[in-house]
């Protein structure tokens, strides 16, 4: 009789185990999803929950234009645009104001190097595009704990979750990045671009819409004349927005339909991505990182510099496609409802299989 009673309690204990198990892993699969690097999304429920962390801080980088006065309680200002000027002398609008400047800034709103920033925009105007952009900073800086909130603002309202009207007014620290931290690397320019076409090792990636790509469709430059029209040579197009699953909710795509997005990249090579201004590509360029790639690097001052009728740059209007399989499978996947890419062909040659050429322009 004992040994059956003590049989029972045994099981109840087992069982009681095995649940509390199971609701830790549900959780630690809920925090991570099927990101390789999850680490750098994060979720309302999350964020909530670590509000009293000693070492968090909660970042509102969207603009003052497009701010509506609502934060998420203790969250900071931090406008995204801080980062950026006007560079004249070089008629580059919207440029990286640099390290030394990147470093100011963040102390100067009371952020310091042990610290987790979350960053966070809205859907409506940014979709996670600006929130990026400040992420691509910290990467540059080498700074590594830092996480987006996706769906940003209006995720924490869909949560139904309290909301202030004033941000935090935090005290200035220094923010010291060591030189042997800095991701140098990853400050690429046009000259830099320039001379890795047509090298094997890395690949370009054109985030603006088709049209911009195909050079249907034109912008002007900080003095209002014409940039040129095309796309970097070699270059293949996957439009920022692809990403989202839908424009309304700018919700990410799961990890296995990204993989279809991205089908035939090479995630051991080097990849560049551009845009017209650095604000796109920087979003493509965190997909990129919440991926697992790591040999990646945003071209900041993108068309801006390269399409500059006062630059040297050749360009092309043809289209390229990736080629290859799928990215590498991970042990945990979602239902894909995007078709593999297929029979594509190889970066540098044009959807006929031959070699990219229809360079339009080498000069202004």
């Amino acid at each position: 009789m004992k040994d059956t009673r003590l049989l029972r309690h045994i099981v109840v204990a087992m069982v009681l185990f095995l649940g509390v198990l199971w609701s830790f892993n549900s959780a630690a699969q809920k925090e991570t999803g099927d990101f390789p690097k999850a680490r750098f999304i994060t979720d309302a429920q999350w964020v909530k929950s670590h509000l009293d962390d000693k070492n968090l801080v909660i970042a509102d980088v969207r603009s003052d234009k497009y701010f509506d006065g609502s934060l998420i309680p203790g969250a900071i200002r931090l406008d995204w645009s801080e980062f950026r000027f006007n560079d004249t002398g070089n008629n580059l609008a919207e440029t990286f104001a640099g390290v030394k400047q990147a470093q100011e800034i963040l102390g100067r709103h009371g952020i310091t190097r042990e610290d987790t920033i979350v960053l966070y925009d809205s859907v409506e105007r940014d979709g996670g595009a600006t929130a990026s952009y400040v992420f691509w900073v910290l990467d540059v800086l080498g700074h590594e704990n830092k996480k987006i909130l996706e769906r940003g603002i209006d995720a924490w309202k869909d949560a139904g979750f309290d909301l202030v009207t004033t941000p935090r007014q935090p005290r200035a620290l220094l923010y010291q990045a060591p030189s042997g931290s800095l991701q140098r690397e990853k400050l690429i320019d046009g000259e830099f671009v320039y001379r890795r076409l047509g090298d094997y090792y890395y690949q370009i990636i054109d985030v603006r819409s088709k049209d911009e790509y195909i050079g249907n469709k034109g912008t002007k430059g900080l003095d209002g004349s014409p940039l040129k029209l095309g796309h970097i040579p070699t270059a293949v197009n996957i439009n920022y927005q692809d990403a989202w699953a839908d424009t309304s909710s700018k919700q990410i795509k799961s990890y296995d339909e990204l993989r279809s997005l991205y089908a035939g990249l090479d995630s051991s090579k080097g990849v560049i991505v551009y845009c017209n201004s650095g604000r796109r590509s920087s979003f493509s360029y965190y997909i990129l990182r919440l991926m697992g790639f790591d040999r990646v690097s945003t071209y900041e001052a993108s068309w801006k510099e390269w399409g500059n009728p006062d630059q040297f740059f050749p360009v092309e209007t043809r289209e390229n496609v990736l080629a290859g399989a799928r990215l590498p499978e991970t042990s945990t996947q979602t239902a894909s409802t995007r078709k593999p890419a297929g029979d594509q062909q190889t970066p540098g040659k044009s959807a006929s299989g031959k070699p990219s050429g229809g360079y339009i322009s080498c000069g202004g």
